[in-house]
């Protein structure tokens, strides 16, 4: 078990470590590490998710349709219930409510998910990075600046057609949704191209990893209660729920398999930019998002264990 858990997560330590002695030696700073960001989101990722999708076959393609539909349960799901118990049982306000939604249902999938995921079920894996990366952008991101806005009076002129457009322009959602579309027409592109397009695309693991690491050392984290729940809800229940909707769907061992190894990984960094951007509770993202990765390390280990022994 421990030759399958330790290289599938070992890149992920020692990159986020790295990326945090390099933070603390004062290499990078917070601003060179979202700029690092940018690269991934604006060409890396978007490169990974085409080339990756343009290299699987319709037939493979046409299969994998329960694992959209489990991720959808867990990712817009998964951030309507969190937000609605936060909002209204907890008396939370909205914009907090918002962010720990997004914190608990958003993993970051387009980051973690290319050096685990890949290393663990190779091509097939392109398709849930893909979805979780659309989802997210299309779903989770503009509701939750939608939410920030109506707070904040100098951006409430923003309406939620106009994020989805805005949303719509950017690579990470119009690649992998033209890869999906060539690929329903039974298109590809050549072998050489798609190459080509994975040189600047590999990166797409270790560089955001990096600049998470140097983002992470930039925030001064807390250890409270909310913290403490919020992780054990996006690093434990959540996998969990996904786990038991997996098996009542009667998935085969990789379906369920990619789908709760999908949702274990940790929080997304846009929850934290998101955070400071709209000045609403950037400690507690960040220090979420501290956690979430750090005992990730366990609990994504522990997924792992229990789903190769089953």
């Amino acid at each position: 078990m421990l030759d399958l858990i330790i290289p599938a997560l070992l890149p992920i330590v020692i990159t986020l470590l790295l990326g945090f002695i390099a933070g603390w030696h004062h290499d990078f700073d917070a601003s060179q590490g979202a700029v690092l960001n940018r690269m991934v989101m604006l060409y890396a990722l978007p490169l990974t998710l085409f080339a990756g999708m343009m290299g699987l076959s319709r037939s493979v393609l046409l299969s994998q349709g329960i694992i959209a539909v489990i991720l959808l349960a867990g990712m817009v799901g998964g951030y309507l219930i969190v937000y609605l118990l936060v909002r209204y049982l907890c008396h939370q306000p909205a914009g907090m409510a918002a962010l720990l939604a997004l914190a608990i249902s958003g993993p970051a999938v387009p980051f973690v998910g290319v050096p685990v995921l890949g290393h663990l079920y190779g091509t097939v894996s392109t398709l849930p990075i893909a979805l979780c990366s659309i989802i997210m952008n299309l779903f989770q991101v503009p509701l939750t600046i939608l939410i920030l806005s109506a707070g904040n009076r100098d951006k409430a002129n923003t309406s939620f057609s106009q994020n989805i457009l805005h949303t719509l322009k950017e690579p990470v959602v119009w690649a992998p949704l033209l890869a999906l579309l060539l690929l329903l027409l039974n298109l590809h592109i050549p072998a050489a191209l798609r190459s080509a397009l994975q040189l600047l695309g590999g990166t797409t693991g270790g560089v955001a990893l990096f600049a998470s690491g140097v983002i992470l050392f930039s925030y001064h984290v807390v250890f409270d209660r909310t913290v403490i729940l919020s992780v054990l809800a996006k690093n434990i229940i959540l996998p969990l729920l996904i786990l038991i909707l997996a098996r009542a769907l009667h998935t085969d061992g990789q379906t369920l398999s990619l789908s709760v190894i999908s949702m274990a990984i940790p929080s997304a960094s846009v929850c934290v930019i998101l955070a400071v951007q709209y000045k609403t509770a950037g400690q507690e993202m960040a220090s979420i998002l501290f956690f979430s990765t750090l005992f990730s390390i366990l609990t994504m280990g522990g997924m792992l264990y229990y789903l190769a022994g089953h």
